[in-house]
């Protein structure tokens, strides 16, 4: 008989895997690695991540690794920018050049303005041209006077969603600003994308980091289709579970399980990251009716906040202050919410101090 897994024991098995039941001890670049990247369309989104699930993390170490060209922002999962080891950017950039395919192909501006363009010719030119790094501006007017019948934006698009180009620094360095600047991937690895990847390693490592979980669950993470034969393939390595609806959710046979009794500590998230976007179900993480409780909060939405493992209050950086708005919760909880708060303000090393909590109702 399958053993069925509770949305407790499911949420505690993930955040074994996501690092946060207790910061790590691995080396940052191993951290990065297995989390299988982290998602980074806002540049200090990785930092934060990181500093939830690695012991004594210094940002400054993650800005060396992304100087020295061994962590990499490129467009991968779900076409959405991520931060990725430089051996898993060869590797994950071409798994999933159907995802940036199916996401040009909708695109309502660019998709009709690239209908007749000789697209091959565009990625030659744009190739050699994005060789060393280019600003968006830089590219699209190159593309203009090379093929001025046709729209630079689009065809900027198109070099964007075949060429596997990377954000080089300073954007992404802790404490630096800049704008985009690209180049290929290649260039700047010096290495070329692997030319016979594994999906089904890739998966396993999927599992990992975000199991047990759904075929369904791989597809939202990646939004890869046919990963049920993946999956298939897989099975004789996998072991089987139920959810309490019974669908069947697959693992690694040694990945952790902790037992749905095991404390989870306060954890502050960035605005977007992958343990609330990696799952087709995301009630593993959110207790009913918390999503449209905290979705009265109004203003700018910096992350949220676990209490007990589930999203549990927002955070915002106001002038002068930190606030935290939570459903309603033990003094004790809040406590705890506001005291990793202040070690919060203090990782980022700014001014502010005060940490306000407002509770919803």
């Amino acid at each position: 008989m399958t053993d069925v897994l509770s949305l407790r024991a499911l949420n505690r098995a993930t955040l074994a895997r996501q690092l946060l039941l207790e910061r790590s001890e691995l080396p940052l670049l191993d951290a990065v690695g297995h989390l299988v990247g982290l998602q980074a369309q806002e540049p200090p989104d990785p930092y934060l991540g990181l500093w939830s699930r690695v012991a004594d993390f210094r940002p400054e170490e993650l800005s060396r690794l992304l100087l020295d060209r061994r962590v990499v922002r490129i467009a991968v999962m779900r076409s959405t920018l991520h931060l990725v080891t430089a051996d898993d950017c060869l590797v994950l950039r071409p798994l999933m050049q159907p995802v940036l395919d199916a996401e040009l192909a909708r695109h309502r501006e660019h998709a009709p303005a690239l209908a007749g363009v000789d697209v091959d010719a565009v990625l030659a030119f744009g190739r050699e041209f994005l060789a060393e790094p280019r600003t968006g501006r830089e590219l699209r007017a190159a593309l203009a006077e090379r093929f001025p019948e046709h729209e630079p934006a689009a065809l900027a698009y198109a070099c964007r969603n075949h060429l596997g180009v990377v954000q080089v620094p300073p954007r992404g360095v802790w404490g630096r600003t800049g704008g985009v600047v690209t180049t290929t991937a290649e260039s700047w690895l010096g290495r070329p994308f692997a030319t016979s990847p594994s999906l089904d390693d890739v998966v396993a490592r999927y599992l990992g980091a975000f199991g047990p979980a759904t075929v369904a669950d791989v597809a939202a993470w990646s939004r890869l289709t046919g990963l049920g034969e993946v999956v298939e393939r897989l099975r004789p390595t996998l072991r089987t579970f139920r959810d309490e609806r019974g669908r069947e959710l697959f693992d690694l046979p040694g990945a952790p399980r902790p037992g749905p009794d095991v404390p989870a500590p306060v954890r502050f998230l960035p605005e977007y990251d992958n343990l609330l976007l990696s799952h087709a179900d995301r009630s593993r993480f959110a207790a009913p009716g918390r999503r449209e409780l905290l979705g009265r909060v109004t203003g700018r939405i910096n992350g949220t906040v676990l209490v007990d493992g589930t999203v549990s209050a927002v955070w915002q950086l106001e002038p002068g202050r930190l606030v935290v708005s939570h459903v309603p919760m033990t003094k004790r909880a809040a406590a705890s919410v506001e005291a990793e708060g202040r070690r919060f303000l203090r990782f980022r090393a700014t001014d502010v101090r005060d940490v306000k909590l407002v509770a919803i109702s």
